[in-house]
């Protein structure tokens, strides 16, 4: 592990706009499917079951299940090499994708993406969380999280293009074989941190990478930090930690909720428009790209409205209301969306939708990193992606394909409106989650930061 305890403003950001890269890539490769699906399915003669199956549970049960012992292997070996050993994997199996000639093939491959693309978030949040210290830990995250909607509209743009012009299997090598290059630039220019750097450390914002001769109890304390639990905790007893916090049980359910609208609605928006509206692939890729581009700025906000309001008012609770008032308010404008007959009217309230769409993620990120101890961050980000991937990325994508199967017979080509429709409504049902989870955020916060502190003076006594 590098001996170094700090890390210069410059380097610290670097390592961010790396790992940022890294999960602009991760997208693109696994958006690309979504714009995708209909040339596949007029080519392989697939139903919306067989669709949604290959852009959710297919995915999704090994991207989630695979995370947490991915992420325990984080909490204990070099979180940079792992990243870079998964980033080739699912670069590979994306192009591999193109070579598929039934199903069965083509599902064996995005399982194989969601097995490379599991060793992502889990080692990054940790590094993240030592960059940065908790003061703008959740910026940090969201600035990561961008990662979301420029990899969505790169990966929709370049699909949509690629499907009119070179064809769906010449496009899914055209996005995943650069990915190999990110890989060899994360291995070869990140430096891994030491754990817990950015909590214990009494300032945060070095002159340089070198720590000054007179901060020698920063780095006391950063190295009992780092060996008073040389044996990282199992996962189980991460996930019973994290289960016993009220707050932490409402956040994954609420975070899960809504990812089954967001995924769901990101599998599928581009057959609703080529259905309904009856947009050519490049169109679709072109303007779902704007939409996916601009809700960059609702993936950004979140964290940075979450930590600035939070830092003025003292108030913890933010970091949960702000994503429930941003989900009811997504609510009356998905359905118009899609009900409304025109295509540009959709297109231009899908944009609104967007940035909405994102604001949870960086507040729900930091807090699950806030509720847990320094050994415990990377298994706790994989515990949530666990939940949130599951229920969001496994079964929205899959259920709203299976309900669209049954409503064809009585509604033709609009059986996929309606069934985006239906979805909506969870995100209702998730704000309420996010808002009763707030009442018990703030003493969970505090219980969890005595913890670390009794586990620093334990780790320095030893």
């Amino acid at each position: 592990m590098n001996d170094k305890t700090s890390f210069s403003p410059a380097y610290r950001y670097y390592a961010l706009a790396v790992l940022v890269i890294g999960y602009v890539v991760n997208f693109v490769d696994r958006q690309i499917l979504a714009v995708l699906l209909e040339p596949i399915r007029k080519d392989l003669l697939f139903n919306d079951f067989q669709l949604g199956l290959l852009g959710g549970l297919a995915f999704a049960v090994f991207y989630a299940t695979l995370g947490i012992p991915i992420a325990m292997l984080a909490d204990r070996k070099s979180r940079v090499k792992i990243l870079a050993a998964a980033m080739a994997i699912w670069s590979i199996m994306t192009a591999l994708c193109g070579l598929a000639t039934n199903f069965f093939w083509l599902l064996l491959a995005r399982i194989g993406v969601g097995v490379g693309e599991a060793g992502a978030s889990p080692p990054s949040h940790s590094l993240i969380s030592d960059y940065f210290p908790v003061s703008t830990r959740a910026t940090a995250l969201s600035i990561y999280a961008l990662g979301i909607p420029i990899g969505s509209w790169i990966g929709t743009t370049v699909g949509g293009w690629g499907a009119d012009n070179l064809g769906w299997r010449t496009t899914f090598f055209l996005v995943g074989l650069p990915g190999l290059l990110v890989a060899a630039l994360v291995v070869l220019t990140l430096r891994e941190p030491p754990r817990g750097m950015s909590d214990l450390a009494p300032n945060p914002e070095p002159e340089s990478d070198n720590p000054p001769q007179s901060d020698a109890a920063e780095t006391a304390d950063v190295t009992a930090a780092n060996n008073a639990a040389s044996d990282a905790p199992r996962w189980q007893e991460v996930f019973a930690y994290l289960w016993g916090k009220r707050s932490f049980r409402h956040l994954s359910i609420a975070a899960g909720l809504h990812a089954f609208v967001s995924y769901g609605a990101t599998n599928w928006n581009p057959s609703f428009l080529n259905r309904i509206h009856d947009l050519s692939y490049t169109e679709t890729g072109y303007w779902l790209g704007l939409v996916y581009f601009i809700g960059a700025i609702g993936t950004f906000l979140g964290g940075f409205l979450g930590d600035q309001i939070s830092d003025k008012t003292g108030e913890k609770r933010w970091y949960f209301w702000i994503p429930a008032a941003s989900l009811i308010a997504m609510v009356p404008l998905q359905l118009w969306a899609y009900l409304d007959s025109d295509a540009m009217t959709a297109i231009a309230i899908l944009f609104p939708i967007s940035i909405l769409s994102g604001m949870y993620l960086g507040p729900s990120f930091a807090m699950t990193q806030g509720l847990v101890t320094l050994r415990m961050r990377a298994v706790a980000a994989a515990i949530l992606l666990f939940v949130l991937n599951l229920i969001g990325m496994g079964l929205g994508p899959t259920l709203v394909g299976v309900l669209s199967d049954v409503l064809m017979p009585a509604t033709g080509e609009n059986s996929i409106r309606y069934a985006l429709c239906v979805s909506v409504v969870l995100n209702a049902w998730s704000a309420v989650h996010f808002l009763i989870g707030a009442r018990t955020l703030k003493q969970d916060l505090a219980d969890s930061e005595e913890l670390n502190k009794k586990l620093s003076i334990a780790g320095g006594a030893a």
